[in-house]
């Protein structure tokens, strides 16, 4: 874990250029991360689907799906750094003890930090990631998301609750059993229609889903919602 530790430092602080001695030395102890966004609203995606939460967008992406709807959270250097106890202090004055964590990738970073101080003020933490990086942090919910271009490391197949899969196409099904294959029992897992190429593939989703009941399926209900 130390090791871990330390490698995210670094590879965190190589992503992030320009920074000053004192900056980079808090970036990498994980005491402010590169903040994209900060808000409150409702999960839109998954099992907790509905439910009230903050959010923490961290910028700061190496994966680079071609379909990725937030494709602005990939620099990290275009975000400013936040102090945590910031970040916890707007996360602590909404309504919802929920908080998601995301990107972006936020295991790029040490979040150890982050979550301790969340975790003090009685938050329940939620992850989404790519599962490409170490982990970082403690987390009470991990939604892992495999991408093509960064698999996720092994051990993130035992500690994720959810599996998420976007489909993009019909091979997508394939990559996703594949995933599934490796999860621990009782991981939750969900087909996400690709939201630009929704109209093709859903009755693909559907399909998939009904013929394999085990695969519930994600919407991105926010985007219906119109909310963030």
């Amino acid at each position: 874990m130390v090791f871990a530790t330390v490698l995210i430092g670094y590879l965190c602080s190589m992503r992030i250029r320009g920074l000053t001695d004192s900056m980079d030395s808090r970036l990498k102890k994980g005491l402010a991360l590169p903040v994209m966004e900060q808000f409150h609203s409702l999960q839109g995606e998954g099992y907790h689907t509905g439910k009230a939460a903050n959010f923490i967008r961290i910028g700061g992406c190496d994966v680079g799906c071609h379909w990725c709807d937030v494709k602005e959270s990939w620099d990290a250097s275009i975000h400013p750094l936040v102090e945590v106890e910031e970040v916890v202090r707007n996360a602590a004055s909404q309504a919802s003890r929920t908080v998601v964590i995301t990107g972006g990738e936020p295991l790029l970073y040490n979040l150890s930090v982050l979550t301790d101080r969340l975790h003090r003020e009685g938050s329940a933490i939620h992850l989404e990631t790519s599962g490409a990086h170490p982990l970082s942090g403690t987390f009470d919910w991990i939604c892992l998301s495999p991408k093509k271009n960064a698999p996720p490391a092994p051990e993130f197949y035992e500690m994720a609750d959810e599996l998420k899969i976007i489909v993009h196409k019909r091979h997508d099904f394939e990559w996703a059993e594949q995933h599934a294959a490796h999860v621990k029992a009782g991981c939750k897992r969900y087909l996400q229609p690709e939201w630009s190429n929704r109209d093709t593939v859903m009755p693909m989703v559907i399909g998939h889903a009904m013929q394999h009941p085990e695969w519930n399926i994600s919407l991105q209900s926010h985007k219906y919602m119109n909310i963030p």
